[in-house]
């Protein structure tokens, strides 16, 4: 008897989550609507009760948007996702549904600054205390953070844009000795290149309005639980073992076992703050996946060849790509990242601050845009924008110097490419 075959990565990215019957559309339609009609009163108190997988408001669920959350939680091997209307919404009800005011979460510093605010400042306003931690440092300095209401450890696979590469195993290492889950933020690795539950993640969440959609056309974030973690082991997470109030009493890792964290995300997270993601921004993110394979390939490639050019370029100070032989994170790209870092690569112009603005400035096929992760060559200088709102310190700590330039490689001809940047360094002279 032949051994029935698993679908590989790529196949996945085009046909997984959606199989159409006869007769019917082969994309997954936009279901552009609100709500959905019943014919008895039974019906929909099942819906209300979680007893039924059926839709009735689009706010919890819609068909569109359910063929992409079963697309990236094939993609990234969980056992269910949740779609959000942004990243940073994904980031927020992922931690407001482990802590509960007066907890704490242990989060790598070199993270996205975004998330750094998010986690830092905003939250610390709601009660919920955060540590941020070098995580080049030693397990054993890391678990020095560790207390009793710690409910968490964070960390990106890739860290935007300081390019550091989360050593997964020591990570891993120190969430399962606090008991909680080790969350990670997979936006600029997408799946296609890490799958952070299959190296000791429990949670993985992503910025979808970057490679995941890959065209700049639309914003929304995703969450995808590994459906492994044991969520009554330490008793720290009530609102997931103990009953809830507002249904009857349900017990979620109870009743819904290996999907426990994402059903409670959408019956109670999305429900209450309203944060889904719209159908057709669904359509067109689940367009993008189909094509993140070769994309990610492309991009990667792109990527090291203008990392090797820039090195040897004479107004070039420094590089940062983890591909690149040499890099202070190069091993572990190798041990976590194989088929490649990802599209992003960080330089510093030599003059400094004044001089890298002036390359800015004489670019002509590049943008410069707030955002990293589509088909277009972009730039951005971060500690002017997207980390501004941090210290001179805490930006340092992120790893952002004042001199970083962030380029997010696209898919045009990497000729074209290096030719825009040679002659925007040539102004700089």
């Amino acid at each position: 008897m032949t051994k029935e075959r698993k679908p590989a990565f790529e196949t996945k990215c085009v046909h997984g989550a959606y199989k159409a019957g006869s007769g019917e559309p082969q994309v997954p339609p936009i279901v552009q609507n609100t709500t959905y009609r019943y014919y008895n009163a039974q019906d929909v108190a099942e819906l209300f009760d979680l007893e039924s997988p059926n839709f009735m408001y689009t706010r919890l669920a819609s068909p569109t948007v359910k063929v992409l959350e079963e697309k990236m939680a094939l993609l990234e091997g969980g056992t269910a996702g949740i779609a959000t209307s942004s990243g940073q919404a994904a980031t927020l009800i992922t931690v407001l549904n482990l802590c509960n005011a007066g907890d704490h979460v242990i989060s790598a510093s070199n993270i996205y600054g975004g998330t750094h605010n998010l986690l830092g400042v905003s939250l610390k306003k709601l009660g919920i205390d955060v540590d941020f931690v070098d995580q080049d440092l030693p397990a054993e300095e890391i678990l020095k953070l560790a207390k009793p209401n710690t409910k968490a450890v964070f960390g990106e696979s890739l860290g935007n844009p300081a390019l550091s590469i989360l050593d997964f195993d020591k990570f891993s290492k120190v969430a399962k000795e606090i008991g909680v889950p080790l969350v990670v933020d997979n936006t600029l690795a997408t799946p296609a290149l890490c799958r952070p539950l299959e190296l000791g993640a429990d949670i993985v969440i992503q910025s979808t309005t970057k490679y995941s959609d890959g065209h700049a056309s639309c914003v929304g974030g995703m969450i995808v639980e590994g459906g492994k973690f044991d969520w009554a082991a330490s008793g720290k997470f009530p609102g997931l073992t103990e009953p809830d109030e507002s249904y009857h009493g349900l017990r979620f890792y109870e009743k819904f076992g290996p999907t426990a964290f994402c059903t409670r995300l959408t019956a109670v997270l999305v429900r209450d703050f309203g944060c889904a993601m719209a159908p057709l921004n669904a359509y067109l993110t689940h367009q993008g996946l189909q094509t993140l394979h070769l994309r990610m390939e492309r991009h990667c490639e792109n990527a090291m060849a203008l990392a090797k050019h820039l090195q040897d370029h004479p107004m070039v100070e420094w590089v940062a790509y983890p591909g690149l032989p040499g890099d202070k994170y190069y091993e572990l790209g190798q041990k976590y990242l194989p088929k490649g870092t990802s599209g992003v690569l960080c330089f510093g112009v030599k003059g400094g601050k004044a001089a890298g603005e002036k390359f800015l400035e004489n670019l002509d096929l590049t943008s410069i845009v707030v955002h990293v992760g589509d088909i277009r060559t972009s730039v951005l200088h971060p500690a002017s924008t997207t980390h501004r709102q941090l210290s001179e310190s805490e930006q340092i700590a992120a790893g952002i110097s004042p001199s970083l330039i962030r380029v997010s490689v696209g898919l045009e001809s990497i000729d074209d490419i290096i030719y825009d940047f040679d002659q925007a360094l040539a102004q700089v002279k």
